[in-house]
């Protein structure tokens, strides 16, 4: 029998027709800047840098971890995406950058053309959401790595801020408030955790629409409050929760305090713990209880900020903590 790289399990037909069949998702993400560039070597992007005097290029790269088992066991591929540029834009916009440029990596043993299809979907939605470009990415196909209908995904996105508007905790003082904005459920981060606490059974079930529920993207509220307001620091709650991500912000001699019971805690949060058996610390640590990013301002800008959020954005908001004096770190009280 001869050879050929399609019967060694790499189909470049099927490659090039996938290329063909997304295109109209990626000119779906246009916006200021975007070159229309599909199927070149590169992406290219032309930033507009009139407004900033000093400007910062701020990239993020990060994939969605085994959430990707739960989507595939249900069947359900168009949500993953949005969770992918989700994790790399709001860490962006979590250092007061906007992002600009959005590329994507996925790798599958076998392409289906219908699944990738769904997942670049989920991505060209998160891009549009985010109000960043979808410039390009890979699509690898490596027969061998991975069990059929198994696949993974990676993504980069790259914004831009102006040097004097980086947001990266250096500004928090005592007596600033903390403001919690609503997750949409769990978001991308614990799902090894959630893998032991339910049934496989469950899990691509009666509990798949809430546990695949895609992560919030927080930029064009973040952009739009950190335009209007004075904030001090912004941290995204993901791997670490509370303790980490919020501690990340903070400058010596400030500690956060966090009050529970200040916001509700999501159905899915609390039947996790109990089913899981897991401790307070725990929760706090390995998943965003309901708080998907926290922000950190002035007492005195928290109540517009919050009127604003409500009204222009329809996200919900608490005030959930505040910095005190003491040591480095965060307590939950």
């Amino acid at each position: 029998m001869k050879l050929s790289y399609k019967k060694a399990g790499v189909d470049i037909d099927k490659a090039n027709l996938f290329i063909k069949k997304i295109k109209p998702l990626i000119m779906s993400t246009k916006r200021p800047g975007w070159m229309s560039n599909v199927g070149a070597f590169a992406g290219f992007f032309r930033p507009n840098l009139s407004g900033c005097k000093d400007p910062l290029i701020v990239s993020s790269t990060d994939g969605v971890g085994t959430k990707l088992l739960i989507a595939n066991w249900a069947g359900i591929h168009d949500t993953v995406g949005v969770d992918l540029v989700a994790m790399n834009v709001n860490d962006c916009v979590a250092c007061g950058a906007e992002p600009l440029f959005f590329l994507d990596y996925f790798a599958t043993g076998k392409i289906s053309l219908k699944t990738s299809y769904d997942v670049l979907k989920g991505v060209a939605t998160g891009c549009r959401r985010a109000g960043c470009a979808l410039i390009g990415g890979e699509t690898a196909e490596l027969p061998g790595m991975y069990k059929p209908g198994e696949y993974d995904l990676a993504g980069f996105c790259v914004g831009i801020v102006d040097k004097k508007n980086v947001i990266d905790g250096s500004k928090i003082k005592k007596g600033d408030l903390i403001l919690g904005l609503a997750s949409t459920g769990i978001h991308s981060n614990g799902y090894s955790l959630v893998r032991k606490v339910f049934s496989k059974r469950e899990l691509k079930t009666k509990l798949a629409k809430t546990i695949l529920k895609p992560t919030a993207i927080y930029v064009k509220p973040a952009l739009d409050i950190i335009k209007r307001f004075k904030v001090s620091g912004i941290a995204h709650i993901t791997g670490g929760g509370f303790y980490d991500n919020i501690e990340r912000l903070l400058p010596k001699g400030a500690k956060a305090a966090i009050y529970k019971g200040t916001w509700p805690v999501l159905p899915i949060f609390k039947l996790i713990q109990s089913r899981g058996k897991i401790e307070n610390r725990e929760m706090f640590r390995t998943f965003n209880m309901g708080i998907g990013m926290a922000i950190v301002m002035p007492r005195k800008e928290i109540f517009e900020t919050q009127k604003y959020l409500c009204k222009k954005h329809k996200l919900k908001s608490w005030v959930i903590g505040e910095i005190v004096k003491g040591a480095r770190g965060v307590e939950i009280i």
